[in-house]
């Protein structure tokens, strides 16, 4: 139907750390390689839950695109843009927001999470009970078809779902709409039009999900059909309406959990994170004083890995020889915990060096970064607005004058 797109952001509201590298950019460095892809710096969305304290958001927004940058996402490959400076974010959000219902958004798990854990803010806002449709927005005005997310994400996506299918369904609505797709499958050309025909009545009659993807191939690689034609027939195979909103899928990534230096989530607000810009010194005091597994009260004292958060970074910088050495090491007592940490010390300096390198490049070169910015946004403003012509026009608000 629409190409297959990606579109992933961040809040920019602080730092950039290892669990933000191992938990997302690792993998965008990766996509953006295999599929169109689009980066964005959340920054209305870190207003939500930081709305009280703005000064620091415009800058933290610049250093999250150079750590971006120095972590190997290519401007060449993927568009890289500021969430506020693509105004369509705002726009679709408003008139989403008109025919959404107030529970969906009061039962997102990590609506009364967030309140909780961070009770100390007033978050009872219209804008944090909004963020999940903001979100959604984020994605469907670019109708993206692919989102990189985590098992915990999966909540988010399925609301994402149901609200470019409730759009689609309040909106597709079209008088003649039948006679519409008719005439655009007239378009394929009598044989293909028929086989078309066949296909969407095997599937619709006797569920043959083989069939619809066989009518989806057929839309995808008809050159004489334009997108409003596809839009139409692909609405019509699905016996469903005008589809407007591309439904986005769950693009399931493997994601390293880095514990933080206190065995918890690794997070600015709790003051445990290895930063991507960390100098040597930094990385290795903080390494040495992370917690560890609370039996080995003593250096002779045995201890298990399973529960002790630096065996963590072993799973994911360390070879198996070193991961055997610092499992019988440390279930015998054979080693320390300073010895066990410093293989890890090594492996996340030697990781970030090359980076950090590559980000002084960037912060010597402001303007650079501010171009490369500037273009991702004229590209993204292109693309949401094609959506947008569709969705005013859509909820009747496309006036052409006439």
């Amino acid at each position: 139907m629409y190409p297959d797109r990606v579109v992933s952001g961040m809040r920019p509201t602080g730092a950039l750390h290892l669990g933000h590298y191992h938990g997302a950019i690792k993998n965008w460095v990766r996509i953006q390689s295999e599929i169109e892809s689009l980066f964005f710096v959340a920054d209305w969305h870190a207003l939500t839950t930081h709305y009280d304290e703005v000064e620091t958001i415009e800058k933290n927004a610049w250093e999250m695109v150079i750590d971006w940058l120095a972590a190997g996402i290519d401007p060449e490959k993927a568009t890289i843009f500021i969430q506020s400076r693509v105004l369509e974010h705002a726009e679709l959000t408003l008139l989403m927001s008109m025919s959404t219902p107030l529970s969906w958004l009061e039962r997102v798990p990590t609506y009364k999470d967030q309140i909780q854990k961070l009770a100390h803010k007033d978050l009872t806002t219209y804008g944090f009970l909004g963020y999940p449709l903001m979100m959604a927005a984020d994605v469907l005005v670019y109708r993206a078809n692919k989102v990189p997310v985590g098992e915990d994400q999966l909540p988010h996506m399925e609301i994402m779902r149901e609200l470019a299918r409730r759009f689609n369904y309040m909106y597709g609505r079209e008088k003649g709409f039948d006679e519409k797709a008719q005439a655009s499958a007239k378009k394929l050309g009598n044989k293909q039009a028929r086989i078309f025909m066949e296909l969407r009545t095997d599937y619709q009659e006797k569920g043959n999900t083989e069939s619809l993807e066989k009518a989806k191939a057929m839309l995808d690689q008809a050159g004489s059909l334009s997108t409003s034609d596809r839009e139409l027939l692909y609405g019509y195979l699905l016996g469903s309406r005008k589809q407007i909103l591309a439904e986005p899928q769950a693009l399931l990534t493997e994601a390293s959990r880095l514990p933080g230096l206190d065995g918890a989530k690794m997070s600015k607000s709790y003051g445990n994170t290895i930063a991507l810009r960390d100098d040597k010194e930094t990385i290795a005091r903080k390494i040495r004083t992370m917690q560890t597994d609370p039996a080995r009260v003593k250096r002779t004292d045995p201890g298990d890995p399973e529960k002790c958060p630096v065996w963590l970074f072993h799973v994911v910088y360390s070879d198996d020889e070193t991961k055997e050495w610092a499992q019988q090491g440390c279930r015998s007592a054979g080693i320390g915990c300073i010895q066990c940490k410093q293989p890890i010390i090594d492996a996340v300096i030697r990781e970030l060096e090359p980076m950090q390198e590559r980000a002084q490049q960037y912060v010597a070169k402001p303007a650079l970064v501010r171009e490369i910015v500037e273009y991702g946004c004229e590209k993204a403003r292109k693309l949401a607005g094609e959506t947008m012509r569709d969705v005013r026009e859509a909820m009747g608000l496309g006036y052409s004058g006439k």
